[in-house]
């Protein structure tokens, strides 16, 4: 999902803002000449209608697989269990390691899981929580949902685990080539047990209301809450438990630290590369909360005149400003009446946030930049943690997660 696509879901919450900022008088009295019809109009340019999830055709897909597998034949996706009728699960002993399971689900003695099974299991261990999809090598995020499935503990419970289990390694269908062999891993203790507050690792088969597309991942997939989009591994077939201490992620080959947790980080969406003079520039951009929270978002405008210290590598002496949060929406149009269904830990029994922004979701932000003078300039933003540590500490190394802040070249011109 690049910036064009997330300012397409954008639409009413930045409208909502500026309106506000009419109706209260800040826009007026930043720049006298400039109504609220003015900057709607400059907002619609670039979005187009009200969404805070993503739909899934609209995510950002980031894929490795030839053939894609979800491109495959109708008869081949069923010959090889990538549709709902076909779906099997195996969840077996490493056998690489020493590891003790009393019962084996595997398609050779047909006591894999199937999907009707996991529907089953789903009448009374279903979840749904937020989260958005990002890339721990991208800068933008690539998509955001509400996710449905089963927690992948209550799956790894059938096969009647025993000892000498400290992982579980999971892969995707791959074309049958082990060139195209891509895997995940993760600790047992956080897949068998949340954090507070934190959702479960689950086998995912819906998202925002809708089964789970092929593009997407589907009939099932890995969806892992607080992690970045790698440990989410598509087309789930295999579960390996085993007593290897360590990851055998496939991006771990790739020189990616694979245990790190999501970033908070801050993006724009509209990017005013060229402005008139005498007129306020208009601002929205998302900001993602990772395993930190998010406190607020600000921008920076710089004069490229200006002096920037040579020691201060994160401008943390910079005169940020503050930014605007946007509420959640309060209407869901992508379910019925409007409303959300039931989920745990992040909304009440109101269909009020517990906190705004949740963890590893996102919060789009607006601000008005008043009318600075002809020159050229240095748009920047960033977010600000729940520990107040703003972006890209505490953690600004690209092998943990991409954050750096975002810079626009701006030119006014008189």
């Amino acid at each position: 999902m690049n910036a064009p696509d997330l300012a397409h879901e954008h639409l009413e919450l930045s409208r909502r803002y500026f309106l506000t900022l009419a109706g209260t008088g800040a826009m007026t009295a930043a720049v006298p000449e400039l109504r609220a019809e003015i900057v709607h109009a400059e907002l619609k340019k670039l979005v187009s209608e009200i969404q805070y999830l993503t739909p899934s055709e609209k995510f950002r897909n980031v894929e490795r697989h030839r053939p894609l597998p979800y491109k495959l034949p109708p008869e081949k996706r069923l010959e090889i269990g990538l549709e709902r009728e076909t779906w099997k699960l195996e969840i077996i002993p490493d056998p690489d390691s020493n590891s003790r399971v009393g019962k084996p689900l595997t398609k050779a003695d047909g006591t894999a899981l199937d999907f009707p099974s996991l529907m089953k299991i789903a009448e009374t261990k279903a979840v749904r929580f937020f989260k958005v999809m990002t890339c721990n090598n991208l800068h933008d995020p690539l998509g955001m949902g509400l996710w449905e499935g089963v927690p992948l503990r209550d799956a790894i419970w059938l096969s009647e685990p025993d000892r000498n289990i400290r992982r579980v390694f999971y892969r995707g269908y791959h074309n049958d080539n082990p060139k195209q062999i891509f895997q995940s891993s993760l600790p047992i203790g956080r897949v068998l047990e949340d954090p507070p507050g934190e959702q479960p690792v689950i086998l995912c088969y819906k998202l925002n209301g809708k089964p789970l597309t092929g593009q997407r991942g589907g009939p099932v997939r890995m969806i892992v809450p607080d992690a970045y989009g790698f440990k989410s591994v598509k087309w789930i077939q295999q579960i390996y438990l085993t007593n290897l201490q360590g990851a055998n992620d496939t991006y771990a080959e790739k020189n990616n630290d694979v245990d790190s947790k999501m970033k908070s980080f801050a993006r724009f969406i509209t990017k005013p590369k060229v402005q008139r003079a005498g007129r306020s520039i208009p601002l929205t951009g998302v900001a993602q909360a990772g395993m930190s929270g998010l406190s607020k978002v600000q921008y920076w405008l710089r004069n490229t005149e200006d002096h920037v210290p040579p020691d201060d590598r994160y401008y943390s002496r910079a005169p940020w400003q503050d930014a605007e949060l946007l509420p959640p929406p309060k209407a869901w149009d992508m379910f019925p009446d409007e409303k959300l269904p039931a989920i745990p830990f992040q909304v009440n029994e109101q269909g009020e946030f517990i906190d705004w922004p949740p963890a590893n979701t996102i919060a789009h932000w607006a601000a008005l930049i008043p009318a600075p003078k002809p020159g050229k300039y240095e748009l920047r933003c960033r977010a600000v943690d729940a520990n107040g540590v703003p972006q890209p500490m505490p953690r600004p190394f690209q092998k943990s997660g991409g954050n750096l802040i975002q810079m626009i070249p701006v030119r006014v011109f008189a």
